[in-house]
């Protein structure tokens, strides 16, 4: 069994670093590709990433279509999606969203409401 004295085991660290320190030109070339490699990594991730979040995500989409006629009067808010399916999304004042198609005559007539609302509380 070796006992090492406090001052021999920081001599060893001291020793062991400076032979880190002294690598051999291929390896500080080496260490320098994947330092590289790592930065553009990093650099694509974000760039991608800002793209994507620069275009906004919806939330919900519109999949199925409401025949039934909604009361106005309970019509907050709308939003028109066009994908996967053309339709108009109104959202109640309980936060429920219904999608329906946007060329019924009622669907026309809830969205001008819904703008005069929306110009008065603006005024």
């Amino acid at each position: 069994m070796t006992i090492y004295k406090p001052h021999e085991r920081g001599l060893m660290l001291i020793t062991f670093f400076s032979a880190l320190m002294k690598k051999p030109p291929a390896m500080k070339l080496h260490a320098a590709a994947i330092l590289v490699i790592f930065w553009l990594g990093i650099f694509t991730v974000n760039t991608v990433r800002g793209s994507a979040g620069s275009q906004p995500m919806r939330k919900y989409t519109c999949v199925s279509l409401s025949t039934q006629k909604l009361d106005i009067r309970k019509l907050v808010s709308y939003e028109k999606h066009q994908v996967p399916v053309n339709a108009v999304m109104f959202i109640t004042a309980k936060g429920i969203r219904i999608c329906v198609h946007p060329d019924q005559k009622w669907v026309q007539a809830a969205i001008k409401k819904i703008d005069q609302k929306r110009s008065t509380k603006g005024k």
